[in-house]
């Protein structure tokens, strides 16, 4: 009698989680930021692809970086009854909430590109090195400018931990050469519009400087914009992101170089993992994972593809 009872709880289970799967076929919430930028379509892109291979249904949204955005996109994922979420997030503390309502629901999230300031909560953290990344950047900027002269910084978003990370990173190389002097610091906000506006102003004030560093490659293409407009192009562009464009950009001269963070890759890892999570128990993974990033220069460019390596 107990096996028979036994047997239809199991069964009752089974046809519940059934049902919250939408009859057996389960399906991925892919949220990331605009795909304007080239980064995030890349890996919305390459996460939409690989859950697909893997027999998933994928949904791909985008928050714009707006916080609310995100937690009506989370909301409607966990209405939905998404298996999992892979989520570029809205920001570092805004967005804790909304992991943490996910992870209520049973739902695991995975994090890429962008951490959380909170640990437990993800299902995993996976981003690129964004510390390492920007040393190679430093590294080769100082080579470029001589390790000598004026330059100017452009800032990610000043609430993004990335932007963050990256201008520590630049400035552990870039503060041990007395030769080399900062002479203007601006956010644009990872905007290329915003870049060409601050980096007019910039020249305005510091109309010698030598070379601009920038913390995505989107800004670096707004400094290159403007620094064409005003018949500078001997100032040396170096960015961060390796998008196509930069890659382009290098081949072209205008930009010098660039730190490749590995999106692409990073999307898959994350769709792989929830896929390990869902079907063993297990996602074979830290929560903390961090990825190395690659120096793009003139020499190399021909080896890399849409932010990964060909």
């Amino acid at each position: 009698m107990a096996r028979k009872v036994f047997l239809v709880f199991s069964l009752g289970m089974l046809a519940l989680v059934g049902c919250r799967q939408g009859g057996g076929k389960r399906s991925i919430a892919i949220i990331t930021p605009s795909h304007d930028n080239p980064f995030f379509k890349a890996e919305a892109d390459a996460a939409a692809n690989r859950a697909r291979a893997l027999g998933y249904d994928a949904s791909v949204n985008t928050h714009n970086d707006d916080a609310h955005k995100q937690d009506e996109l989370v909301d409607v994922a966990i209405a939905n009854g998404a298996s999992a979420i892979i989520l570029d997030n809205a920001g570092a503390d805004a967005s804790v909430a909304a992991v943490a309502k996910a992870k209520g629901a049973n739902i695991p999230v995975f994090l890429i590109d962008r951490e959380i300031n909170a640990n437990g909560i993800a299902a995993a953290q996976i981003v690129s090195n964004n510390y390492q990344g920007a040393l190679l950047g430093a590294q080769e900027f100082v080579r470029l400018m001589g390790e000598k002269g004026t330059f100017v910084e452009l800032l990610g978003r000043e609430s993004d931990t990335n932007a963050q990370v990256r201008t520590r990173g630049y400035h552990e190389v870039l503060d041990k050469y007395t030769g080399m002097r900062l002479v203007g610091q601006q956010s644009a906000n990872w905007s290329q519009t915003e870049a060409f506006q601050k980096m007019e102003t910039l020249l305005q004030a510091h109309p010698d400087i030598k070379g601009v560093i920038s913390g995505n490659d989107t800004m670096a293409l707004g400094a290159a914009a403007a620094l064409k407009a005003a018949g500078r192009q001997e100032v040396i562009v170096v960015g961060f992101d390796g998008s196509p464009d930069v890659l382009a950009a290098i081949r072209a001269g205008s930009i010098k170089a660039t730190v490749l963070q590995p999106a692409a890759r990073i999307a898959t890892m994350a769709v792989d993992q929830a896929h390990g999570l869902l079907t063993k128990g297990s996602s074979g993974a830290a929560e903390k994972q961090s990825i190395d990033c690659e120096l793009v220069t003139p020499s190399n460019v021909d080896q890399f593809g849409v932010f990964t390596r060909k």
